[in-house]
């Protein structure tokens, strides 16, 4: 069992940056493949971003592909993204997950374990 807690969502203008952490307790966090998701208000829950267990392959959807990277810390079982150049759209309640290794990295119904999410709100 893998517990995931987000942090360091919050308010920013267009054109800003936040990075949100995922920190990862019990299981074995670093042998499984993370991913981020994003809900906005009356939408389906999308893919954002996802990186494999050693961080050596990541994937993006185009949405966010150039402006969000992200990354991990597995001896501090920690997940990171990185967020530039917000737009308006990106406004969501954004959800770190992890899933055991796979090539499918971008369904959100293939992760096991998720956290409770993070709220960004990017103002124009």
């Amino acid at each position: 069992q893998v517990q995931l807690v987000e942090s360091g969502g919050g308010l920013v203008q267009a054109g800003g940056s936040l990075r949100l952490s995922c920190a990862a307790d019990g299981g074995t966090f670093s042998t499984y493949t993370m991913g981020w998701f994003r809900q906005a208000p009356g939408k389906e829950r999308e893919f954002v971003a996802a990186v494999t267990w050693r961080g050596g392959s990541t994937y993006y959807a185009d949405s966010v592909k150039g402006r969000f990277t992200i990354s991990r810390d597995n001896a501090e079982n920690t997940g990171y993204l990185q967020m530039n150049s917000l737009k308006p759209e990106d406004t969501a309640v954004y959800y770190c997950a992890a899933r055991k290794p796979s090539l499918v990295v971008s369904r959100a119904r293939d992760y096991d374990y998720w956290g409770q999410g993070t709220q960004v709100t990017v103002s124009s």
